[in-house]
């Protein structure tokens, strides 16, 4: 999972995109993006934009299911990569998708 977003070829958002389809699936893809997201934070060079981009992919195309557990592992760690992450999660709407704010 984790090589899947480093390499982030149309093949591997593929697979990615039928891994997120099973619920049983959930704690092996976000296993995979804290190993990702370790791996990014560890690295000499921390490039943010690809860190951002695949946080707007992963938040795009990732069911309601997992948003809020998407969200809770941006928020996991202070570290740079991290908040790059989280900065493209957040730029996707994909929490607000799945829970919509309740008109008043």
């Amino acid at each position: 999972m984790s090589d899947g977003l480093d390499t982030f070829s149309v093949e591997n958002q593929a697979w990615l995109v039928l891994l997120m389809e099973s619920p049983s699936n959930d704690d092996l893809l976000l296993d995979g993006l804290h190993l990702y997201l370790d791996r990014a934070s560890e690295a000499r060079f921390l490039n943010s934009m690809k860190l951002e981009k695949c946080g707007e992919w992963v938040g795009n195309n990732a069911p309601a299911r997992l948003q809020i557990r998407l969200s809770e592992a941006a928020k996991s760690s202070k570290h740079p990569a991290y908040g790059a992450f989280r900065t493209g999660l957040s730029k996707s709407g994909g929490l607000e998708r799945a829970y919509p704010k309740a008109p008043v």
